[in-house]
């Protein structure tokens, strides 16, 4: 049983990395671009709300997100653990899931932080704003993003350092590479 949470900037390959994890520890990734996006597809109510915030390239608001995940994390496929992929992204989500966690009787075992340069990002947001037609990943919205990362969500790494699960990988090499430096660092 594992329950992680995947941190670090737009592009810094969390997804890519929970998903080969989740597969490993046969666990849900739980992703909250992944359901805002689904949300915005729909075209729900929370979808059309958070959409003029994604578009922006700010961070949708607490209340949507936290309720979210507390929703997601009492679902019977979260009992063995879980990968939380882009949740939380400010201390006061770090504090709410903390709340959650302990209503829940969980506590997590590893915040694993991939650390990779903002020039490096931006060429591979770019790109994948080519490769999946993604409007979320233009140049101006990606600068965005990066500086609401480093005011906003940068702070997590203190927040956590103290705790003794943080776990800094280091997000450039190869996938694989990348992979069994988070495997050896989670055991």
């Amino acid at each position: 049983m594992k329950r992680l949470i995947f941190m670090g900037p737009p592009g810094a390959g969390k997804g890519t990395q929970a998903d080969i994890i989740k597969e490993k520890y046969k666990i849900p990734q739980i992703s909250t671009g992944d359901i805002l996006r689904a949300a915005v597809k729909n075209g729900t109510a929370m979808g059309i709300e958070a959409k003029k915030f994604m578009d922006a390239g700010d961070l949708v608001p607490d209340a949507v997100v936290i309720g979210i995940i507390r929703d997601r994390l009492v679902e019977a496929d979260c009992a063995n653990g879980f990968i939380l992929d882009g949740f939380p992204r400010t201390v006061e989500q770090a504090k709410a899931l903390s709340e959650i966690l302990k209503e829940l009787h969980m506590e997590l075992d590893s915040v694993v932080n991939l650390d990779v340069p903002d020039d490096e990002l931006v060429k591979r947001l770019l790109g994948r704003a080519i490769k999946e037609g993604r409007s979320d990943d233009n140049e101006e919205t990606i600068k965005n993003r990066l500086h609401t990362y480093n005011t906003k969500t940068l702070p997590l790494i203190d927040f956590y350092k103290g705790t003794g699960i943080l776990r800094q990988i280091n997000g450039l090499g190869s996938m694989e590479e990348i992979t069994n430096t988070i495997l050896k660092s989670i055991q």
